[in-house]
């Protein structure tokens, strides 16, 4: 009976958010000490001790803030693995006795690419891909392309593809026969259709319906089967985390 991956969900996003913030540390506290030390001078110097006291842990606060909500690369990183988490909290109720979940494998013949999640279940293959946009951002299809608010979904659209055809490849191989891949893209925060839609081949979902989208569909292979294209996955698709 296939169990479930060792890998964890978001590992390697998480080593390198934490790689980043280590890095920017001393350079961001630095910041926010002159930032605060200058503007707490100044206040102190046109009215008094307390204002300027009051002035500078403000900015202290406020510039804390920032850097928690502000797009860097620190802040990408850190969303990027919470997504990942989260999506991996969602597949983990699927049965174990019928799905097999990987979570953030490498992919082969890839320079530092990865898979956040690969799910191998009676219903299919599926290669999932976590993002998370804001949450006011609306995701649609117009002009016939797929967008995340002002900005095309194309870049993220491709990598779902690649991943799952680059898999199915792999998997093919392996196991000499075909062996098909869906690409899936889990939503974090955007907006987007209650029942979620299908753009040039990748499915496209909230994050909360991605268990049942997976569950619902029909059978295609048996317990023997699942648990042969599991071993193969596991073979082919090591944990990032130790890539």
């Amino acid at each position: 009976m296939p169990g479930r991956g060792a890998s964890v969900a978001g590992a390697s996003a998480q080593a390198r958010y934490r790689s980043l913030r280590a890095q920017y540390r001393q350079e961001r506290v630095l910041a926010r000490l002159v930032l605060a030390g200058v503007a707490g001078s100044m206040t102190a110097g046109l009215f008094d001790w307390l204002p300027g006291m009051s002035v500078a842990l403000g900015i202290l606060l406020l510039h804390s803030l920032f850097l928690r909500v502000k797009p860097d690369p620190v802040t990408r990183w850190r969303r990027g693995a919470a997504a990942e988490r989260r999506t991996g909290r969602r597949l983990a109720r699927l049965d174990p006795a019928y799905f097999h979940v990987l979570h953030d494998r490498a992919l082969p013949a890839a320079s530092r690419a990865n898979l956040d999640h690969l799910v191998v279940g009676l219903t299919g293959v599926y290669a999932i891909v976590s993002r998370r946009w804001p949450p006011l951002t609306r995701l649609r299809a117009a002009d016939e392309r797929m967008w995340a608010g002002p900005r095309p979904m194309t870049r993220v659209l491709v990598m779902a593809r690649d991943a799952a055809r680059t898999v199915a490849e792999h998997l093919s191989d392996d196991l000499g026969r075909r062996v098909e891949v869906n690409a899936v893209i889990v939503v974090h925060g955007a907006r987007m259709p209650h029942a979620g839609f299908v753009f040039d081949g990748v499915t496209v979902q909230r994050a909360k319906r991605a268990g049942r989208l997976i569950q619902r569909q029909p059978a295609v292979f048996t317990t023997a089967q699942v648990a042969a294209i599991a071993a193969a996955a596991e073979r082919i698709l090591p944990p990032m985390i130790d890539v």
